[in-house]
């Protein structure tokens, strides 16, 4: 659940930065939080072994890093924020992970049970 508001977030931010990109901090926030989104998604995709979306993920997180930044033009940042967009909209229905089984509890009683 938590990977899941995590991607949102992203989703938000991303969308955010294509009507809000003259704010004046605006660039450094969407940043900081698509890497740290990236990141979590990475680890997601880690435990998943699911390779493809590591590596994908992984250059998310290069271009999105607000320590060393690269610099882009409008034009290629939109590319790249759209790229990254549908990355995380994609990866909230692929990258669900498989359902826990319930432990058998020591009170319940199965029908197949004998007493002794």
């Amino acid at each position: 659940m938590l990977t899941k508001v995590i991607k949102w977030s992203a989703i938000t931010a991303l969308t955010g930065g294509a009507f809000l990109p003259s704010a004046p901090d605006y660039p450094l926030v969407l940043r900081f939080v698509v890497m740290a989104a990236s990141v979590v998604v990475f680890t997601q995709a880690a435990t998943m072994r699911r390779y493809v979306w590591m590596s994908l993920f992984l250059v998310v997180a290069g271009l999105f890093n607000p320590f060393f930044p690269i610099p882009f033009s409008s034009y290629v940042s939109s590319i790249v924020s759209t790229f990254a967009l549908f990355l995380f909209f994609f990866s909230l229905e692929l990258l669900r992970p498989d359902p826990r089984e319930s432990l058998a509890s020591v009170t319940d009683r199965a029908p197949e049970s004998e007493s002794l």
